[in-house]
């Protein structure tokens, strides 16, 4: 009898790629492979890259040089975003065997029949007008939580993203499909399913139905007790999609709105679809029918013509702004982007100095939204696995939230006081009860 080939994966950048990692994994399964830890041998290690900041490239190496640590003879496939843009360049990284682009990479399995090592590495990629089809994708078994793409690419054109050059055009799945999709998600034992996309608040279909009507099918999916929205466009975030969630049997109270500047004129520059009084209007919104809702937002600091007065405006704007924390990202130049061509460079070591502000601005909100909730009873779902004796998990409105481990509790939906916050930002609470809903 043949014994099968091991394959490992690694997932760079967002939980769009993770998405697309098990569905790739699962595909290898179904021919014949056997998925490992990354940390073990395996003959294959696929590593999904992303191509967000300048970093990808250090990143991609330092994961090959992982795997050929555990095991020099290894396959080495590198596949996703950076290898679309970059192929060559990932190519000319020793130790790599195979680099598939765009829509190349769910045909993974059909470049593995040989996996002797390479002199240099196979390039399967296509111009990015080519990635003009859907590939449905989500996890089921590697996380608490399921993550389920429901639209991909995007037709926005901010001049400091790669994304549209990665991914190409904006297209979406069919309703029907997404909401059998979360229904095996559900058979599962999965309780959670967490929306993924590029642009997910573009979501259409032919027949006109958009990302409304599509959360509103599901929130009638049996099994699920959770949906949560990754992230939507301040400018897609309609009254209507709001006051839904409000009132909603199954989508939770967390919001993660990506703002980039609270300085119209950066605005201007990155060729955002809106302005800051729009995104204030949205919070506000929000808060006014969900006061208890987690809002999270994305920044980039030292934008090319961000003066001292631009980013204070934005510190301020953020700083009286009622959201509860930030991803901050320190902005980089990216080849083929329009931002790069803008004068009054910033540099980059004051780029630093105010994403660490930034930083520390998101912590005290944090510490104050956490304080807020102190004493009362929330329902958290608990992670499977036992990190130093501890069980962690997440409140609907996205508390991260610990207790002293016990496995009866993995993976289930449990009553829980808030009881403190401790030095690592997370929430000591005591577990009254809890249900296998």
């Amino acid at each position: 009898m043949n014994i099968p080939s091991t394959v490992a994966f690694h997932t760079l950048g967002c939980k769009l790629n993770f998405a697309e990692s098990s569905t790739i994994a699962r595909q290898l399964k179904e021919s014949g492979f056997r998925k490992v830890d990354f940390e073990e041998a395996a003959d294959v290690y696929v590593i999904n890259t992303c191509s967000v900041t300048q970093h990808a490239d250090r990143e991609c190496r330092a994961v090959v040089r992982k795997a050929l640590s555990t095991n020099q003879d290894a396959f080495i496939a590198v596949i996703g975003c950076y290898a679309q843009l970059k192929p060559e360049e990932i190519a000319g990284i020793e130790g790599v065997d195979l680099v598939l682009g765009a829509t190349e990479k769910f045909k993974l399995n059909e470049y593995l029949d040989h996996l002797s090592k390479k002199v240099r590495a196979e390039i399967h990629s296509c111009e990015v007008d080519a990635a003009d089809f859907f590939v449905s994708s989500y996890s089921l078994d590697d996380r608490t939580r399921g993550f389920l793409k429901v639209q991909d690419g995007c037709d926005y054109s901010c001049s400091y993203c790669t994304i549209p050059l990665a991914r190409g055009i904006s297209r979406s799945d069919s309703i029907e499909n997404v909401a059998s999709q979360a229904a095996k998600i559900a058979s599962g034992g999965i309780k959670e399913i967490v929306l993924t996309g590029v642009n997910i608040g573009d979501f259409r279909t032919p027949s006109g139905e958009n990302f409304l009507s599509l959360i509103k099918t599901l929130d009638e999916v049996k099994g699920i007790s959770r949906f949560r929205i990754s992230s939507i466009e301040p400018n897609l975030l309609s009254d209507a999609i709001i006051e839904f969630v409000a009132s909603s049997k199954k989508f939770v109270p967390h919001f993660h709105i990506p703002l980039q500047s609270g300085s119209d004129k950066i605005l201007r520059l990155m060729r955002r679809r809106y302005q800051r009084e729009l995104y204030k209007n949205r919070v506000e919104k929000i808060k006014s029918l969900m006061p208890d809702c987690c809002i999270g937002a994305d920044v980039i600091t030292g934008f090319p013509g961000e003066s001292g007065d631009d980013f204070l405006e934005t510190y301020n704007f953020l700083n009286e702004l009622d959201v509860s924390y930030l991803h901050v990202f320190t902005y980089s130049e990216r080849d083929d982007t329009e931002a790069i061509a803008l004068g009054e460079v910033v540099a980059v070591n004051e780029r630093k100095r105010r994403n660490k502000m930034l930083r520390i601005l998101s912590q005290k909100k944090l510490h104050h939204f956490y304080q807020q909730h102190l004493g009362e009873t929330h329902e958290v779902m608990f992670e499977h696995a036992n990190k130093n004796g501890m069980l962690h998990g997440f409140t609907a409105n996205y508390i991260k939230v610990k207790t002293a481990f016990d496995a009866s509790l993995a993976r289930e939906i449990a009553d829980a006081e808030l009881l403190r916050i401790d030095d690592d930002m997370e929430v000591a609470c005591a577990v009254n009860s809890y249900s296998l809903a």
